[in-house]
């Protein structure tokens, strides 16, 4: 099997890519570390949605609906305010028709590529955020702390790898998400009609107006319930619903399946997210995002237990890690 990694660009930027097999992905290191590409070349899928040359510059502006963008913290937070141990940070209100502060500070800023290799089986990546105080993040985030994401393809598919390790003196909150956006559909010869998945989404969040968590849970619809079995198109309805999330066989994850061409894409995100989101665009078909959550949306705000909400809290010196897979398998074997 062919493998390699190496420095190159993405419509112009710079990107490392990583290539295994019929498999190749590249990730954007100067805006926030996204994996904008994941395909098979030989059968022509491209997994992610992708920005096309003529809509970079729209991408730059708001990198959230391609490719895997990371959220840290992610989601909203009830008028830009983050209690914590005692203090309150104040996070900017970028979502004027809420009121409230969305996405975090890392998925449109430079990561540093630590280094990219390739050997017989696979090839990888390995990129940093390095917070320390003078940096854009720590002016809303106060901590000394390092996020690493590894990026590895090989036979198997991608493979993901996260780790935040908290280097500064005090506990600080540990909130991540990825805002990862699928094709569907995903193959040239397909159409949305073609596809249907399954969620491991255990109860829905009941929201406010202002997309804020309420507290309670509202009951799943029928058509809901069905996300958790399968077959169901993910343009079924208009989708910007918030879920906790129930492993099913000791797994955490999404299928995608194309019934034309008979292969599924898994997303297996593991078992630490203990949230789902879904967005769908309005139910436009092209794309969907299903977004693994460390936590509740707005968390540090809700009057629920740490471990519910996934309000994550890492002592001095103390590293959170979790790991995630894009795969498929074929359906017709």
């Amino acid at each position: 099997m062919t493998t390699k990694a190496f420095e190159g660009t993405y419509h112009g930027d710079k990107a490392i890519w990583l290539q295994a097999g019929r498999y190749e992905a590249a990730v954007l290191p100067e805006i926030g570390a996204n994996l904008i590409a994941f395909r098979d070349t030989e059968k022509e899928y491209r997994f992610l949605r992708e920005p096309a040359m003529e809509e970079m510059e729209d991408f730059k502006a708001r990198p959230i609906v391609h490719g895997i963008p990371v959220l840290f913290p992610p989601n909203r937070y009830e008028d830009g305010k983050f209690p914590w141990k005692g203090k309150v940070y104040e996070f900017p209100i970028n979502e004027p028709k809420t009121g409230n502060h969305l996405h975090g500070f890392v998925h449109n800023i430079p990561w540093a590529v630590e280094k990219f290799s390739a050997d017989e089986s696979e090839s990888r990546v390995t990129l940093a955020l390095r917070v320390r105080e003078g940096h854009s993040v720590y002016t809303y985030l106060p901590h000394e702390f390092t996020i690493r994401l590894t990026y590895t393809l090989n036979a198997h598919g991608l493979h993901q790898h996260v780790s935040v390790h908290n280097e500064g003196k005090e506990a600080m909150p540990c909130l991540l998400a990825y805002h990862t956006t699928i094709n569907a559909p995903f193959a040239p010869n397909s159409q949305a009609s073609d596809y249907g998945f399954k969620m491991t989404i255990g109860h829905r969040w009941e929201m406010s107006e202002r997309m804020l968590p309420t507290g309670e849970y509202q009951p799943l619809s029928a058509d809901e319930e069905k996300m958790k079995v399968g077959g169901l198109s993910p343009f079924f309805e208009s989708m910007d619903n918030h879920y906790t999330t129930s492993p099913q066989n000791g797994r955490n994850y999404m299928e995608l399946t194309d019934s034309r061409e008979g292969i599924k894409l898994v997303y297996d995100v593991g078992t630490s997210y203990k949230q789902w989101m879904i967005w769908n665009n309005g139910a436009a078909e092209g794309f969907f995002c299903p977004e693994p959550q460390l936590n509740l949306v707005n968390a540090p705000n809700v009057d629920l237990p740490a471990d519910q909400i996934g309000l994550v809290s890492l002592e001095p010196g103390e590293i959170w890690e979790e790991t995630g897979r894009l795969y498929t398998i074929e359906l017709n074997k």
